[in-house]
């Protein structure tokens, strides 16, 4: 069973994702926050798998909640669920934790999806926001990593695919290998190119 903490200043968005999530199996909503200040606090009291954060509220926002709640307890996965998906929102929410960037006009599915991966260890991100985010980084080559040696065949091969904007699924399905084995090749990336999120180990397939 997957701990859901759900955090939104609107009332009527935390209903509508409680009843989404708790029509799931596997999903079950131990709390609720309508700003980063009570975030912090229940996280710390309640112990959730995944924590869906808005990132605009009063008082406390998601993003300083995200940072306080990691430092105290990196196991927890932040998933930022928000209306804003502008450089001036992706970028600080990643600094701060966040393991994926989801915006609030998408599909229930993949909501749900992103709830999911999240807990797994994966990084769900909204692919129109990922490919944008990799695009403009590697555009712009501001603090671009420096080229990777080392890795293997088959690690080079889900890089790229990672660069691409691919999920986990996706590039079991290209290189016809597991999902378990794609998240094996994607943390030994991680470690061998320093990439503290997705966003970062893309880069490293454009050097």
């Amino acid at each position: 069973m997957i701990r859901v903490l759900l955090v939104d200043d609107q009332p009527l968005i935390r209903a509508g994702l409680r009843m989404l999530c708790e029509a799931e199996a596997d999903l079950t909503v131990v709390g609720e926050a309508a700003n980063g200040r009570d975030a912090i606090e229940l996280a710390a009291r309640l112990t959730p798998d995944v924590i869906v954060m808005d990132l605009r509220m009063p008082g406390v926002d998601g993003i300083t909640a995200t940072g306080r709640i990691l430092a105290a307890r990196p196991a927890t996965r932040v998933l930022v669920l928000t209306t804003f998906g502008d450089d001036d929102h992706l970028y600080p929410a990643l600094t701060a934790g966040a393991c994926g960037f989801l915006l609030k006009d998408a599909p229930p599915e993949e909501l749900l999806d992103g709830i999911r991966r999240a807990a797994a260890g994966d990084s769900p991100f909204s692919q129109d926001v990922l490919r944008r985010l990799v695009q403009r980084a590697v555009h712009a080559r501001a603090d671009r990593p420096q080229p990777v040696a080392g890795l293997t065949a088959r690690e080079r091969d889900v890089l790229n695919l990672v660069a691409e904007g691919l999920s986990n699924t996706e590039i079991a399905e290209r290189l016809h290998i597991g999902v378990t084995t794609v998240k094996t090749h994607i943390t030994s990336l991680m470690a061998k190119t320093g990439s503290p999120n997705r966003v970062r180990l893309a880069l490293c397939a454009r050097t």
